[in-house]
């Protein structure tokens, strides 16, 4: 019943956050992406939905639900992204934001930091991303994994 009220919770602050219009979207390659997301590295493969959404010319909120390893991840967060002149749709992003993981009768809560390129492929609604994205394990415990990354494939509106 706890998991059914997180999800119920995460998809209706995911339809607000869609539903608002974006704004100075003339130097972002699209205004929202749905698609794919991988977070891999040491540790656990996730894989599940993502979604991407550009509330300005630079600053984007994303969220993901991932499943793996019989754990469920709930995670949003905040990136600041900026196109890199003279590459056509490629740009570097930075971000943060907070995970709630559900697993084994657990809930642990995980602070991601994350550094990417991501690259917009003219002439299709494609887009694809790479990230650096250590994982930093509040509770239950605490601990530091380094060597985390996302890779996402996302369709842009």
């Amino acid at each position: 019943m706890k998991q059914f009220f997180l999800f119920s919770t995460f998809f209706v602050l995911l339809q607000v956050v869609l539903l608002k219009p974006a704004s100075a979207q003339n130097s972002t390659p699209y205004n929202t992406a749905f698609g794919l997301f991988l977070d891999l590295g040491n540790g656990g493969t996730y894989v599940g939905p993502h979604v991407k959404h550009f509330f300005t010319a630079q600053d984007a909120g994303q969220a993901m639900v991932l499943f793996g390893n019989d754990i469920t991840i709930l995670g949003v967060e905040y990136s600041y992204n900026k196109a890199i002149p003279n590459a056509g749709g490629l740009m570097w992003n930075a971000g943060i934001g907070p995970q709630v993981l559900f697993g084994d009768g657990d809930t642990g809560f995980v602070i991601r930091p994350q550094v990417g390129l991501e690259y917009k492929v003219s002439q299709i609604p494609i887009s694809v991303g790479f990230d650096w994205r250590p994982a930093w394990t509040i509770s239950p415990g605490s601990d530091f994994e380094a060597g985390r990354f996302g890779l996402t494939f996302k369709y842009t509106l």
